[in-house]
Parts: structure tokens; C-alpha cells; sequence
């Protein structure tokens, strides 16, 4: 494994470093080619460090900032007055080349805004999308994109999503031309509105994209395919409903459960295959977004990520980082452009 250094922000998401160093401390373990920044409060840092028993470990180092940014601070507020805050300076740590890559359970809006300024776009990509993975009855998750980072999208940026994600698939799933469809109201090509209609035909003329047509809502967690393209708007209330209802469902089997003698006799029967299920249904299993299109690895975990969570962020980081995403999503946009301009030709 490649010698990577990670920068994590420590002061964003509900819980900030009471929840991030325990992540660390499993991280280390499974990671020992990894060395982390720590970038937040050094006093507080230091205490959590010293009670999980990490605090001299030598793949450890502390880089002290005195603000934050917090879950209600608007963007373009986050970019003007926290130029000092824990997101920033990972972020600067990234584009200078200290680290390789950064985690942060902080404000998705002030993340994106701030990461877009510092590290810029990749050539050839309007604007940065959040991709995760998504359970399947097929386990095998199915990555899809925008999940909040752009409410509204053109024709050409769901396209540039279609060859992101398709990227992403190869490379976290080693998976060989990855299915690519468009989320839409009807898998008839007469449906949807202008921007998905038009990006359908821009991924049909893509050589190097294995684009599968529309695809509906009940088909997400079928397995059929690999990476689902929609905008932020659409993407990000299709991951809170499903969240909503894998959690439903959990409440539903732990109250049955409990509801008479015999089902708590079955339960205990079935608890190795019931907790393998519900382990699969858990959106903790799936956390870390990643924020494709950039020049460097930036991966979002949810603002309430607990330990186990945090560190499923931290996983698809050093992934990322280890595999050099942003190297072959450029790669590959610049081989479509280029075929874009040989054919116009």
C-alpha cells in the first residue's frame, strides 16, 4: 500500500472530535500505511488523545485552529470569516500537497464552496458532486450522484456526473464498464424534463460510458445497475427517504421482536441472519460521500457520524487517495473531449 497522509477536519458535524478520534483509533490499526493531520482545537485534540491512549503515536500529528464552521453558517459567510477554521485548513493542507486527501463531517454547503475555491475543478468539470454508495438486494451497493451538492443541473453537469461516477465504480468496486442510468419519472425515453432528456443523449454518444437509459425510483436498490445520475435536489431527498425507511424498518423488526414469547424465541434463533440484515439496511455502513471533481480527495461524512460511521469516511478516503481518483476522472474527460472534438472535426 502507497504511504498516504490523511487531514481530518476534527471540529465539524454534531459531535466534532468525541467521535473522530475513536474512529482514529480504529483507523490506525487497519491503516498502518496511513499518517493523519489533525486539524482543530490542539487543547481538546490533545485530551481525547491522551483518554484513547493515541496521544504520542508516531502517524499522528496536530494542527491547532481557533474557529469552526458551523452547521448554520452560510457559504459564501464560511468563505469571507472562517479562514482560519478546522475545514479550511485541511482543505489548504490537501491543495498544498501536506496531505492527501481530507474527511470532514462538517457543513456540506461551506465544504463544497470552500474546497471548489481552494482546489479548483478538475479541467473539463463545471462543478463538484457528492457520490455514496447505496445498499442493494443485490450486495452490492450502487453509487449515485448529485446527493445535495447542486439543486440544479444542467444537461452537460449530469453528464460530467455520468462519467464521474462511472470512475468511481471502477475503481472502489473494480467493476469493468459499469452500468451508468439517468434517474428519471418513467424509464420511457419520452419522459422528463429538458436537462435529463438532453443528458441522455450526451451519454448515448459517449463511447467510453456504459450508459443504460432512465431508470425509476424502484429500481435504485434492484443491483441492475452501478451508478445512478440525478441532480442534488432529487438525489439528496431519495437518500433521506431511503434512510428514513431502512430506520423504519429496524424500529419495526426490534418492536416485533419484543412483542410476544414467540418472536422472541424466533429472534433469538434468527439473530445471526437478522443482524446481518440490519447491519446492511444500517446508512452508517454507507457513510462518506465523496465530493467528485476536484483536484484532490475530499470525502463529506454525515454531520451525526458516529465512531463506526467516521470511520467508513475515513475507508473510502484513503481508497480514493491510494488509487488516485481525481487523476482518472481528468484522464477520462479529456479522452471525451477529445473524441467530442475529433468527431466535430
Amino acid at each position: 500500500m502507497t504511504h498516504l497522509t490523511l487531514a481530518l477536519d476534527t471540529m465539524g458535524g454534531d459531535y466534532g472530535p468525541h467521535n473522530i478520534v475513536p474512529a482514529l483509533v480504529q483507523a490506525l490499526e487497519h491503516f498502518t500505511s496511513v499518517d493523519f493531520i489533525l486539524v482543530g482545537d490542539k487543547q481538546l485534540l490533545s485530551s481525547l488523545l491522551r483518554r484513547h491512549r493515541i496521544f504520542s503515536h508516531k502517524r499522528i500529528t496536530i494542527t491547532h485552529t481557533d474557529q469552526v464552521v458551523s452547521m448554520t453558517d452560510k457559504p459564501s459567510f464560511a468563505l469571507r470569516h472562517r479562514k482560519n477554521s478546522s475545514m479550511r485548513v485541511a482543505l489548504e493542507l490537501v491543495k498544498s500537497g501536506q496531505a492527501d486527501a481530507c474527511v470532514s463531517s462538517g457543513n456540506t454547503g461551506a465544504l463544497m464552496a470552500m474546497a471548489k475555491v481552494i482546489l479548483k475543478t478538475l479541467p473539463g468539470i463545471e462543478r463538484p458532486a457528492l457520490i455514496s454508495g447505496l445498499p442493494t438486494i443485490a450486495d452490492k451497493p450502487v453509487y449515485m450522484l448529485d446527493l445535495g451538492a447542486n439543486v440544479n443541473c444542467s444537461a452537460t453537469m449530469l453528464f460530467q456526473f455520468g462519467v464521474m461516477g462511472s470512475v468511481l465504480a471502477e475503481v472502489a468496486e473494480q467493476r469493468p464498464a459499469p452500468k451508468v442510468a439517468l434517474l428519471n419519472i418513467g424509464s420511457e425515453e419520452i419522459k422528463g424534463n429538458e436537462p435529463v432528456q438532453q443528458a441522455a443523449k450526451l451519454l448515448k454518444q459517449a463511447s467510453h460510458i456504459n450508459y443504460v437509459g432512465f431508470i425509476e425510483g424502484d429500481d435504485i436498490f434492484r443491483g441492475e445497475h452501478d451508478v445512478i445520475v440525478c441532480d442534488g435536489f432529487v438525489g439528496n431527498t431519495t437518500l433521506k427517504a431511503s434512510e428514513g425507511v431502512a430506520r423504519l424498518l429496524t424500529n419495526h423488526l426490534q418492536t416485533t421482536a419484543k412483542s410476544s414469547w414467540f418472536f422472541k424465541m424466533l429472534t433469538s434463533l434468527m439473530r445471526p441472519v437478522l443482524t446481518s440484515a440490519l447491519k446492511k439496511m444500517n446508512p452508517d455502513h454507507y457513510n462518506g460521500a465523496s465530493l467528485l471533481g476536484l483536484r484532490g480527495v475530499v470525502v463529506k461524512s454525515h454531520g451525526g457520524a458516529d465512531e463506526k460511521a467516521f470511520y467508513q469516511a475515513i475507508a473510502h478516503a484513503v481508497i480514493e487517495a491510494e488509487r488516485k481518483l481525481p487523476d482518472l476522472i481528468c484522464h477520462r474527460v479529456q479522452s471525451l473531449l477529445a473524441t467530442k472534438e475529433h468527431k466535430s472535426d
